[in-house]
């Protein structure tokens, strides 16, 4: 028999649904249950590697770390990785279809159904509970034809959506009755629930806002689920992550991050902004990278040179050269290395129009992008201290020069990444590698820092996710949840 399945849709983007799935994933994982999440359609440019080779959305790597299995591509089967202001590249089953605009893709979108459909039922064919996340807002009536993301999948498996408001940010009483009341007659009929999300005080002052919304939508409301305050701690996947949570300290190793126009997979910053010695700072456009940072990290991007040439917009490449002249110290990671080069070639136009974009020039490299992208979870050693690294990589384009003969790291005996002659520039193509602890450590002690001895990054994500578990069982009726959710109908 298949899983039983809920699924969680929002009021809007960014009402929390991800980490209530995250934290249910684990409460039930705890219980013993085999749960597996899935999102149909997802847009970020923050994704994660997955066991069968391919990328989903972060949210369902963390998701399905909760619920304690190795992601798949079945979790996340179209991934949407936006590219220019107005179109993105399409990943179906964790990897590349092609890149369309957003007029094209909502034309075109609902030709992936079946691989939604397929994919979840590969998961409801092995799992006791599944889990569903929606897209932005169920709301959004305009957008209903041809949707894969919420409705249009609901309906499609029969799949009970609960609906998700955050009290937050204001109105939500009206944005959950709003909401049912906008809904086509037979997308309605699915909502079984709503869930009031990220209250902060004193939750029996909402009991009279709670009995209105149940009154008013005549459906069981859940919550209110106070803020989780550590979720700063966990992988965010939107980059509107980086407008808050960020720690500010004085004094310690100043490390300064361009905030790139398309930055992705940034999560590679969260365990140096756990460590107490270093004062991470992003620097937003406009502003100049500061004159006394020690070390400049140049963050993934998913469009490399349409990033270098909003990088120049900013002077950041005048102050990245200054700063090196001045005996500063600059890491490239993933896309940031590729713009470390002299070019970055790309002739077949799969970032944009095909052509070639000047480097930075500090390192002596060139990269050329081409069709096939490299998708990989290797086990690596940092050269230069012996110290292990286990990330990802996750990127199209192979670098060629004399630079790559001072390795960064060696995967499985192979080079990796390049330094430059005066040690002051490095790059890499791994992903996640601040992750590791004694790797981490010897870096930063490198560089006159001081690591935390006893931060262990890992086991604290773990400790994180079974701290928000305990969250979500504390204020929702898991029994009661459980009861709302039923066996979909799989298509023959």
């Amino acid at each position: 028999m298949t899983a039983r399945t809920l699924m969680f849709m929002g009021t809007g983007s960014d009402v929390g649904k991800s980490l209530i799935v995250a934290g249910l994933c684990r409460a039930f994982a705890n219980r013993g249950l085999a749960v597996a999440p899935f999102k149909p359609q997802n847009m970020s440019n923050n994704a994660a590697v997955t066991e069968d080779g391919g990328e989903i959305g972060r949210a369902q790597g963390l998701q399905a770390r909760a619920a304690k299995l190795p992601p798949t591509t079945a979790m996340n089967p179209v991934l949407l990785k936006p590219e220019a202001e107005s179109g993105a590249q399409i990943v179906v089953r964790g990897r590349r279809r092609g890149t369309a605009t957003a007029r094209e893709y909502f034309d075109l979108r609902r030709q992936f159904l079946p691989d939604v459909l397929a994919a979840f039922g590969e998961l409801a064919q092995s799992a006791d509970l599944v889990l569903v996340e929606g897209a932005g807002s169920a709301s959004e009536v305009n957008l209903r034809p041809q949707d894969i993301a919420n409705f249009g999948f609901a309906r499609a498996v029969g799949a009970p959506v609960i609906v998700i408001g955050d009290i937050h940010r204001g109105g939500v009483i009206a944005s959950l009755v709003g909401t049912l009341d906008v809904l086509d007659p037979g997308d309605a009929a699915l909502v079984v629930a709503t869930l009031v999300n990220r209250f902060r005080g004193d939750p029996s002052l909402f009991a009279e806002g709670r009995r209105i919304i149940e009154e008013k939508t005549a459906r069981p409301c859940f919550g209110p689920v106070p803020w989780f305050d550590l979720a700063r701690r966990l992988p965010a996947e939107d980059s509107l992550a980086l407008d808050k949570g960020q720690e500010r300290r004085e004094g310690g190793l100043r490390v300064a991050v361009p905030r790139l126009n398309r930055i992705a997979n940034f999560d590679d910053l969260d365990p140096l902004a756990r460590e107490p010695g270093v004062a991470l700072t992003i620097v937003e456009p406009g502003a100049p990278v500061p004159r006394d940072t020690d070390l400049v990290i140049l963050p993934g991007t998913k469009s490399t040179r349409a990033d270098l040439d909003f990088l120049r917009r900013q002077g950041w490449d005048i102050d990245i050269r200054a700063h090196v002249r001045a005996g500063g110290q600059v890491l490239g990671i993933c896309g940031g290395f590729q713009m470390l080069g002299t070019t970055v070639a790309d002739p077949q136009g799969l970032e944009g129009a095909p052509g070639e974009t000047a480097g930075l020039g500090l390192l002596k490299l060139v990269t050329t992008l081409d069709t096939e992208k490299r998708l990989d979870m290797p086990d690596a050693i940092h050269v230069a201290t012996g110290e292990p690294l286990s990330g990802y990589r996750m990127h199209l384009g192979v670098s060629e020069g004399p630079a790559l003969r001072r390795p960064f790291s060696r995967v499985a005996g192979e080079p990796e990444g390049a330094v430059s002659e005066n040690g002051r520039v490095t790059g890499t193509y791994l992903h996640g590698l601040f992750a590791a602890d004694g790797f981490r450590r010897a870096f930063l002690a490198g560089l006159g820092a001081a690591p935390d001895p006893a931060l262990d990054f890992e086991a604290d994500i773990e400790a994180t996710l079974d701290a928000l578990a305990a969250h979500v069982e504390a204020h929702l009726d898991l029994g009661a949840l459980l009861a709302l959710a039923r066996h979909p109908e799989l298509p023959a």
